[in-house]
């Protein structure tokens, strides 16, 4: 009995040695981490907040040609949709309001001792399909340039004169639609990787703006805001949606199991 449970034991613990043995000859599992890289490309929205600095426009009635035309500056608001393609290509579609701004200027007033002060509020809407090229980033600033294209609502409003004889009135406004096209430059700072905020000039091309038809001085026909442009200083926040990072991946080779056994 006692050579039994002896031969027993040895065989045992023999079979605890090739089972080591084996296992011993199997391959480290590797498992491999691959670095986390932002995903390139995703849809994004935006927000913008400017101030317009116009360009002093041209005022004519048929044959009358204004003097002194100015146009006051004014704020805007904005909105858009867009997608980034790689690191270096963007598009996107904007809309923007612009708040009333106050156009001034001399008519010559026969009769009346001089020119008349002619004043006017102009606001747009505009909608513009853009184009973007992003140079390169650097500590987390891109820089870049872009175009776009589009189409103005503008709408005149609040027509009136003073004459220097003390004599006002009042012209009908309008609304019409122009094409309209932009120039832009500017950075963006990825405060995350979703983030960005984005400071940039664009240079805005609005067409034309108009009264309505009147009679005045043996004519009849309508006052035209020509030369619609101006430079805009904008600043706004950008949130791109799959611009998280990519999920790291781990994976265990499969190969031919060798043993000493």
């Amino acid at each position: 009995m006692d050579n039994f449970i002896k031969r027993l034991s040895l065989t045992g613990f023999a079979v605890v040695l090739s089972t080591a043995g084996y296992a011993a000859d199997l391959p480290t599992p590797v498992i491999e981490h691959i670095p986390q890289v932002p995903a390139v490309g995703g849809i994004y929205l935006r927000g913008d907040i400017g101030y317009k600095i116009y360009n002093s426009p041209d005022l004519k009635y048929g044959t009358l040609d204004f003097a002194n035309e100015s146009m006051d500056g004014t704020f805007m608001i904005g909105a858009g949709v867009g997608y980034k393609f790689n690191n270096y290509f963007r598009t996107d579609v904007t809309v923007d309001y612009e708040f009333p701004a106050e156009v001034s200027a001399g008519a010559p007033c026969g009769g009346c001792g001089g020119d008349s002060v002619e004043k006017a509020d102009i606001d747009v809407w505009t909608v513009m399909l853009n184009g973007y090229v992003d140079i390169g980033t650097w500590n987390r600033f891109t820089p870049y340039v872009g175009a776009g294209v589009g189409a103005s609502y503008v709408t005149t409003s609040g027509i009136n004169f003073r004459n220097p004889n003390g004599a006002t009135g009042s012209y009908p406004g309008d609304s019409k639609w122009n094409f309209a096209w932009a120039l832009m430059a500017g950075a963006t700072y990825d405060v995350t990787q979703n983030w960005a905020i984005d400071g940039g000039y664009r240079y805005l091309n609005i067409g034309d703006a108009q009264s309505q038809e009147f009679t005045t001085g043996g004519q009849t026909t309508r006052i035209q805001y020509k030369d619609l442009t101006a430079h805009e200083f904008r600043l706004g926040a950008r949130y791109t949606f799959n611009s998280g990072p990519a999920a790291p991946v781990y994976y265990e080779p499969q190969g031919p199991i060798t043993s000493n056994f």
